[in-house]
Protein backbone atom coordinates (compact mmCIF):
# COMPACT_ATOMS: atom_id res chain seq x y z
CA UNK A 1 0.00 0.00 0.00
CA UNK A 2 1.22 3.51 -0.76
CA UNK A 3 1.96 6.09 1.90
CA UNK A 4 -1.28 7.76 2.98
CA UNK A 5 -1.83 11.47 2.22
CA UNK A 6 -1.56 13.97 5.06
CA UNK A 7 -4.31 13.67 7.65
CA UNK A 8 -5.52 10.25 6.51
CA UNK A 9 -5.67 7.46 9.09
CA UNK A 10 -2.70 5.19 8.48
CA UNK A 11 -2.24 2.92 11.53
CA UNK A 12 -3.76 1.83 14.84
CA UNK A 13 -2.34 0.22 17.94
CA UNK A 14 -3.27 -0.36 21.57
CA UNK A 15 -1.54 -1.10 24.88
CA UNK A 16 -2.68 -4.16 26.82
CA UNK A 17 -1.45 -5.34 30.20
CA UNK A 18 -2.44 -8.89 29.18
CA UNK A 19 -0.89 -9.19 25.74
CA UNK A 20 -1.74 -12.87 25.36
CA UNK A 21 -5.32 -12.17 26.36
CA UNK A 22 -5.56 -9.46 23.68
CA UNK A 23 -4.13 -11.84 21.09
CA UNK A 24 -6.70 -14.47 21.99
CA UNK A 25 -9.64 -12.02 21.99
CA UNK A 26 -8.89 -10.20 18.73
CA UNK A 27 -7.72 -13.37 17.08
CA UNK A 28 -11.12 -14.94 17.72
CA UNK A 29 -13.27 -11.85 17.03
CA UNK A 30 -11.42 -10.35 14.04
CA UNK A 31 -9.47 -13.33 12.73
CA UNK A 32 -6.10 -11.75 13.45
CA UNK A 33 -2.81 -13.59 13.58
CA UNK A 34 0.26 -12.09 15.23
CA UNK A 35 3.90 -11.70 14.34
CA UNK A 36 6.90 -12.00 16.64
CA UNK A 37 7.14 -9.39 19.38
CA UNK A 38 9.76 -6.78 18.55
CA UNK A 39 11.80 -6.65 21.74
CA UNK A 40 13.77 -3.63 20.54
CA UNK A 41 10.50 -1.68 20.46
CA UNK A 42 9.06 -2.74 23.80
CA UNK A 43 7.55 -6.02 22.53
CA UNK A 44 5.52 -4.22 19.88
CA UNK A 45 3.53 -6.96 18.13
CA UNK A 46 1.90 -6.55 14.73
CA UNK A 47 -1.45 -8.11 13.89
CA UNK A 48 -2.28 -9.53 10.47
CA UNK A 49 -5.34 -10.60 8.56
CA UNK A 50 -4.65 -12.86 5.59
CA UNK A 51 -0.97 -12.00 5.89
CA UNK A 52 -1.48 -8.23 5.70
CA UNK A 53 -0.69 -5.87 8.60
CA UNK A 54 -3.85 -4.38 10.14
CA UNK A 55 -2.83 -3.07 13.60
CA UNK A 56 -0.50 -3.71 16.52
CA UNK A 57 -0.60 -4.39 20.24
CA UNK A 58 2.03 -3.63 22.86
CA UNK A 59 2.40 -4.00 26.64
CA UNK A 60 2.36 -0.74 28.61
CA UNK A 61 5.50 0.96 29.79
CA UNK A 62 6.11 -0.08 33.43
CA UNK A 63 4.46 2.41 35.73
CA UNK A 64 1.97 3.57 33.06
CA UNK A 65 -0.51 0.73 33.29
CA UNK A 66 -4.09 1.88 32.94
CA UNK A 67 -7.21 1.32 30.93
CA UNK A 68 -6.42 -0.05 27.49
CA UNK A 69 -7.28 2.22 24.58
CA UNK A 70 -6.96 2.10 20.81
CA UNK A 71 -4.85 4.86 19.28
CA UNK A 72 -5.34 6.03 15.70
CA UNK A 73 -2.38 7.47 13.80
CA UNK A 74 -2.83 10.20 11.20
CA UNK A 75 -0.34 10.48 8.34
CA UNK A 76 2.06 13.43 8.19
CA UNK A 77 4.83 14.18 5.67
CA UNK A 78 6.76 15.93 8.44
CA UNK A 79 5.98 14.80 12.00
CA UNK A 80 7.98 17.64 13.56
CA UNK A 81 6.05 20.26 11.61
CA UNK A 82 2.75 18.64 12.57
CA UNK A 83 3.86 18.54 16.21
CA UNK A 84 4.51 22.28 16.06
CA UNK A 85 0.97 22.84 14.70
CA UNK A 86 -0.44 20.71 17.51
CA UNK A 87 1.22 22.92 20.13
CA UNK A 88 0.31 26.15 18.31
CA UNK A 89 -3.37 25.19 18.29
CA UNK A 90 -3.79 24.27 21.93
CA UNK A 91 -2.90 20.60 21.77
CA UNK A 92 -0.40 18.76 23.95
CA UNK A 93 2.44 16.47 22.93
CA UNK A 94 2.41 13.29 24.99
CA UNK A 95 5.45 11.70 23.31
CA UNK A 96 7.88 12.62 20.54
CA UNK A 97 8.33 13.36 17.76
CA UNK A 98 10.79 10.47 17.81
CA UNK A 99 12.28 8.18 15.17
CA UNK A 100 11.34 4.50 15.33
CA UNK A 101 14.43 2.98 13.76
CA UNK A 102 14.07 3.14 10.00
CA UNK A 103 10.32 2.49 10.24
CA UNK A 104 9.27 6.14 10.50
CA UNK A 105 8.78 9.00 12.94
CA UNK A 106 5.95 9.12 15.45
CA UNK A 107 4.44 11.33 18.08
CA UNK A 108 1.49 10.98 20.42
CA UNK A 109 -0.68 14.00 21.10
CA UNK A 110 -3.79 15.12 22.92
CA UNK A 111 -6.29 17.60 21.49
CA UNK A 112 -7.72 20.41 23.70
CA UNK A 113 -10.62 18.14 24.70
CA UNK A 114 -8.39 15.28 25.81
CA UNK A 115 -8.57 13.04 22.73
CA UNK A 116 -5.32 11.08 22.35
CA UNK A 117 -4.14 10.34 18.81
CA UNK A 118 -0.93 9.58 16.98
CA UNK A 119 0.99 11.13 14.11
CA UNK A 120 3.03 8.93 11.78
CA UNK A 121 5.62 10.00 9.23
CA UNK A 122 6.17 6.86 7.19
CA UNK A 123 9.58 5.36 6.56
CA UNK A 124 9.95 1.63 6.04
CA UNK A 125 6.54 1.09 7.67
CA UNK A 126 3.87 2.69 5.51
CA UNK A 127 0.92 1.70 7.70
CA UNK A 128 -2.13 -0.43 6.99
CA UNK A 129 -1.52 -3.11 4.36
CA UNK A 130 -5.03 -4.59 4.19
CA UNK A 131 -7.67 -2.87 2.10
CA UNK A 132 -9.85 -0.60 4.21
CA UNK A 133 -13.12 -2.19 5.28
CA UNK A 134 -12.23 -5.78 4.44
CA UNK A 135 -12.78 -8.34 7.22
CA UNK A 136 -10.36 -7.73 10.08
CA UNK A 137 -9.05 -4.47 8.63
CA UNK A 138 -9.41 -0.85 9.68
CA UNK A 139 -12.57 0.68 8.25
CA UNK A 140 -13.34 4.05 9.84
CA UNK A 141 -12.80 6.15 12.95
CA UNK A 142 -14.55 8.89 14.88
CA UNK A 143 -13.40 11.37 17.47
CA UNK A 144 -15.80 11.01 20.41
CA UNK A 145 -15.47 14.21 22.43
CA UNK A 146 -17.26 16.33 25.01
CA UNK A 147 -15.53 19.39 23.52
CA UNK A 148 -16.92 19.33 19.99
CA UNK A 149 -16.16 22.99 19.33
CA UNK A 150 -12.56 22.49 20.42
CA UNK A 151 -12.13 19.50 18.12
CA UNK A 152 -13.72 21.36 15.20
CA UNK A 153 -11.23 24.19 15.62
CA UNK A 154 -8.20 22.01 16.33
CA UNK A 155 -8.17 19.22 13.76
CA UNK A 156 -8.74 21.38 10.63
CA UNK A 157 -6.01 23.72 11.89
CA UNK A 158 -3.48 20.90 12.26
CA UNK A 159 -4.45 18.81 9.21
CA UNK A 160 -5.74 19.86 5.77
CA UNK A 161 -9.37 19.12 6.67
CA UNK A 162 -12.62 20.65 5.56
CA UNK A 163 -15.73 19.84 7.56
CA UNK A 164 -19.35 18.90 6.87
CA UNK A 165 -22.18 18.80 9.37
CA UNK A 166 -24.67 15.93 9.39
CA UNK A 167 -28.25 17.22 9.22
CA UNK A 168 -29.69 15.23 12.13
CA UNK A 169 -31.51 16.79 15.08
CA UNK A 170 -30.68 13.86 17.35
CA UNK A 171 -26.87 13.96 17.18
CA UNK A 172 -24.07 16.47 16.71
CA UNK A 173 -21.86 14.80 14.12
CA UNK A 174 -19.34 16.15 11.61
CA UNK A 175 -17.22 14.58 8.90
CA UNK A 176 -13.67 15.78 8.32
CA UNK A 177 -12.58 15.52 4.68
CA UNK A 178 -9.11 15.62 3.15
CA UNK A 179 -8.47 15.78 -0.58
CA UNK A 180 -12.21 15.56 -1.21
CA UNK A 181 -12.56 12.25 0.67
CA UNK A 182 -14.09 11.62 4.12
CA UNK A 183 -11.33 10.53 6.51
CA UNK A 184 -12.60 11.00 10.06
CA UNK A 185 -15.82 11.59 11.96
CA UNK A 186 -16.46 13.76 15.02
CA UNK A 187 -19.21 12.87 17.48
CA UNK A 188 -20.25 14.99 20.46
CA UNK A 189 -20.44 12.87 23.62
CA UNK A 190 -23.45 13.55 25.85
CA UNK A 191 -23.96 12.61 29.49
CA UNK A 192 -27.09 10.72 28.47
CA UNK A 193 -25.07 8.30 26.35
CA UNK A 194 -21.70 8.31 28.13
CA UNK A 195 -21.12 8.31 31.90
CA UNK A 196 -18.90 11.20 33.07
CA UNK A 197 -16.03 8.82 33.83
CA UNK A 198 -15.70 7.85 30.15
CA UNK A 199 -13.00 10.12 28.67
CA UNK A 200 -12.97 11.52 25.15
CA UNK A 201 -11.41 9.02 22.74
CA UNK A 202 -11.04 7.91 19.13
CA UNK A 203 -13.43 5.11 18.23
CA UNK A 204 -11.84 2.78 15.67
CA UNK A 205 -14.01 0.56 13.46
CA UNK A 206 -12.79 -2.80 12.15
CA UNK A 207 -14.51 -4.65 9.33
CA UNK A 208 -16.30 -7.95 9.93
CA UNK A 209 -18.26 -10.22 7.54
CA UNK A 210 -21.20 -10.51 9.98
CA UNK A 211 -21.73 -7.89 12.70
CA UNK A 212 -24.15 -9.94 14.82
CA UNK A 213 -21.85 -12.95 14.78
CA UNK A 214 -18.86 -10.80 15.76
CA UNK A 215 -20.81 -9.25 18.65
CA UNK A 216 -21.99 -12.64 19.89
CA UNK A 217 -18.43 -13.95 19.81
CA UNK A 218 -16.99 -10.83 21.51
CA UNK A 219 -19.52 -10.82 24.36
CA UNK A 220 -19.05 -14.54 24.88
CA UNK A 221 -15.35 -13.80 25.34
CA UNK A 222 -16.01 -11.13 27.98
CA UNK A 223 -16.56 -7.93 25.99
CA UNK A 224 -19.32 -5.48 26.91
CA UNK A 225 -21.78 -4.27 24.29
CA UNK A 226 -22.00 -0.47 24.14
CA UNK A 227 -24.75 -0.21 21.55
CA UNK A 228 -26.01 -2.09 18.53
CA UNK A 229 -25.92 -4.10 16.45
CA UNK A 230 -27.80 -1.63 14.31
CA UNK A 231 -28.13 -1.10 10.59
CA UNK A 232 -27.29 2.15 8.82
CA UNK A 233 -26.64 3.42 5.29
CA UNK A 234 -22.92 2.77 5.96
CA UNK A 235 -23.30 -0.78 7.23
CA UNK A 236 -24.45 -2.82 10.20
CA UNK A 237 -22.31 -1.94 13.22
CA UNK A 238 -21.93 -2.20 16.97
CA UNK A 239 -19.79 -0.58 19.67
CA UNK A 240 -17.89 -2.82 22.09
CA UNK A 241 -15.60 -2.59 25.11
CA UNK A 242 -13.06 -5.41 25.09
CA UNK A 243 -12.23 -7.41 28.26
CA UNK A 244 -9.35 -5.02 29.09
CA UNK A 245 -11.42 -1.85 28.68
CA UNK A 246 -10.51 -0.76 25.14
CA UNK A 247 -13.44 0.66 23.19
CA UNK A 248 -13.80 -0.20 19.49
CA UNK A 249 -16.49 -0.91 16.92
CA UNK A 250 -17.16 -3.57 14.33
CA UNK A 251 -18.96 -2.98 11.05
CA UNK A 252 -20.21 -5.08 8.16
CA UNK A 253 -20.21 -2.64 5.24
CA UNK A 254 -22.03 -5.08 2.95
CA UNK A 255 -25.25 -4.90 5.00
CA UNK A 256 -26.73 -1.44 4.60
CA UNK A 257 -30.13 0.08 5.33
CA UNK A 258 -31.71 3.49 4.78
CA UNK A 259 -30.75 6.58 2.84
CA UNK A 260 -27.43 8.39 3.16
CA UNK A 261 -27.70 11.38 5.52
CA UNK A 262 -27.51 14.92 4.19
CA UNK A 263 -24.21 16.70 4.82
CA UNK A 264 -23.78 20.48 4.77
CA UNK A 265 -20.42 22.18 4.27
CA UNK A 266 -19.14 24.09 7.30
CA UNK A 267 -17.10 27.19 6.61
Amino acid sequence: MAVKPEGHPCWADAMFTDLEGAKSFYGDVLGWTFGESQTEYGNYTEAYRDGKAVAAIVPPVPGQEGRSQWCLYLAAPDAAATAAKIRENGGELVMGPMPVGDQGTMCLARDPGGVVFGVWQAGGHEGFQAEMGTPGAYCWAEVFTRDAEGADAFFPAVFPYTAQRMEDDDIDFRVYNAGGAPVLGRMRMTDDDFPPEVPSYVNVYFGVPDCDEAVAKATRLGAELGFGPMSSPFGRFAALVDPQGARFSVIDTTTTEGEMPQLTDVS
